[in-house]
């Protein structure tokens, strides 16, 4: 008997009901500013995960024993920017309304103000970490108030003063950083105040979104918008394991644009990345 092909990413593939993370993919790309592609990066991501092992030499875990279900991509409207974040919010609601914990795949840094919001609906007092290169707190970027490069600040609109922790950011322009100061909490460069975070929000619902960019382009080369100066792929570990002991109820992955990748080396490290953020935030069911 033949079955019919469906393609997930490797070991995500439980069924729904038996499932404690989605996985799903967000490819939308429509307000980037300099180099557009990482709509392509949940399905080249899909693609390239089966060069990838389901065991963790880092945490002695294997996805083979989670419990993860891939919703795969979702048909978002690159017309319509309120359109594509209604959707993304439509379908987190379903995935928390199952009792699961929504995982997603960007897609531009804009695709976590839909999580968000579907999120912050259920945990009124939401946190947010957010590692990534750049600031994303302005107001507006040429005039439009959803973007890319605001998408920080449409968060805070949310969940307001004293809930947002950035670390890594090393690129913005001055007024961010000034508005920045009154609103948000910022570690500039590195991951240096993460602990201290960690025990401020133990036992409070955090959302964690992680833009790739926080890499230095020496080890992530393929996103639209690199940054000298990041962290290297083990800081950027030993971050997302302290990260995972707090209570994620949500979380994204971001900004991997798959057609600046010619060696295909950024999407290995967006792999591992994901890998050992499912490991991790599956590791007391399997442990």
């Amino acid at each position: 008997m033949l079955n019919r092909n469906i393609e997930t990413f490797l070991g995500c593939d439980k069924e729904f009901d038996e499932a404690r993370i989605v996985v799903f993919g967000a490819p939308f790309d429509s307000t980037t500013s300099y180099r557009p592609g990482t709509r392509f990066a949940s399905k080249t991501m899909r693609a390239e995960s089966y060069g990838l092992e389901t065991y963790s030499p880092y945490q002695d875990l294997d996805l083979e024993d989670a419990a993860v279900f891939d919703g795969g991509d979702l048909e978002l409207c690159f017309g319509d920017t309120g359109k594509a974040l209604d959707a993304i919010q439509e379908y987190t609601d379903k995935i928390l309304d199952g009792g699961k914990l929504p995982l997603m795949i960007g897609g531009e840094h804009l695709v976590t103000l839909g999580a968000v919001r579907s999120v912050a609906k259920k945990y009124p007092d939401l946190h947010v970490i957010h590692f990534d290169a750049h600031a994303d707190l302005r107001e507006d970027y040429l005039g439009a108030t959803l973007s890319h490069a605001t998408v920080l600040h449409r968060v805070w609109d949310i969940v307001g003063d004293g809930k947002i922790y950035q670390f890594g950011i090393r690129s913005g322009e001055r007024a961010e950083f000034a508005w920045g100061k009154e609103h948000v909490e910022t570690h500039k460069f590195s991951f240096e105040g993460l602990e201290e975070v960690i025990e401020k929000l133990k036992g409070k619902p955090v959302y964690f979104t992680l833009d790739l960019d926080v890499l230095d382009p020496s080890v992530f080369p393929g996103t639209g918008t690199p940054e000298a100066g990041g962290v290297s792929f083990l800081q950027l570990l030993d971050a997302i394991l302290k990260v995972g002991e707090l209570d994620i109820v949500g979380c994204d992955i971001n900004e991997l644009s798959p057609l600046l990748d010619a060696s295909g080396a950024s999407t290995a490290v967006a792999l591992k990345v994901l890998r050992e953020l499912l490991l991790k935030l599956e590791e007391k069911h399997i442990r």
